[in-house]
């Protein structure tokens, strides 16, 4: 196995640890579906709480629904997106890449999970400002988010002089 192959699966791997260990512990200890929101800060016109939200559709809620097999095709999409990702995560050529699309990976998995055991996504981190609310998500979507992020931030700032050709 190729170095990054291994270094981005270990890397997703533990990221899919830390957002099912996160959801058990929302499910199961704190029982926040039971609680539906918890306050844990706040610092003037900015807090953070636990809000129970049962995503069915993708990022930001969309294409949800409720068809019997909606949460199977959003599943399955996901899963093929890992696939090409990781086709791309063995030619990785830096460890930002690597590590970045392990992020995505991993957090991809951890939502088919949810996905394919409760048939929604498990998400509870509530940020709001002023008023405003960020969506609510998990662990896996702050994963995917900043390992897109990282990728972008690559692909612009990475000289061409240090690009590999593709093979």
């Amino acid at each position: 196995m190729a170095p990054t192959l291994r270094t981005g699966l270990i890397f997703a791997a533990l990221l899919l640890l830390a957002d099912q260990a996160s959801k058990y512990w929302i499910l199961e200890v704190v029982m926040l579906p039971e609680r539906r929101n918890i306050p844990l800060l706040e610092l003037g016109p900015v807090g953070l709480d636990l809000t129970m939200v049962w995503n069915r559709g993708v990022t930001f809620g969309l294409f949800s629904g409720e068809g019997a097999w909606n949460h199977l095709i959003l599943a399955g999409l996901a899963l093929v997106v890992a696939g090409f990702l990781l086709r791309w995560l063995a030619r990785s050529e830096t460890r930002m890449v690597t590590y970045a699309l392990g992020a995505v990976i991993g957090g991809a998995i951890g939502n088919v999970i949810d996905r394919m055991r409760f048939g929604a996504v498990v998400d509870f981190v509530d940020v709001h400002a002023w008023g405003w609310h960020w969506y609510v998500f998990n662990v896996a979507d702050a994963a995917i988010v900043c390992g897109v992020l990282a990728l972008v931030a690559d692909a612009l700032i990475r000289p061409e002089s240090k690009r590999k050709e593709a093979p």
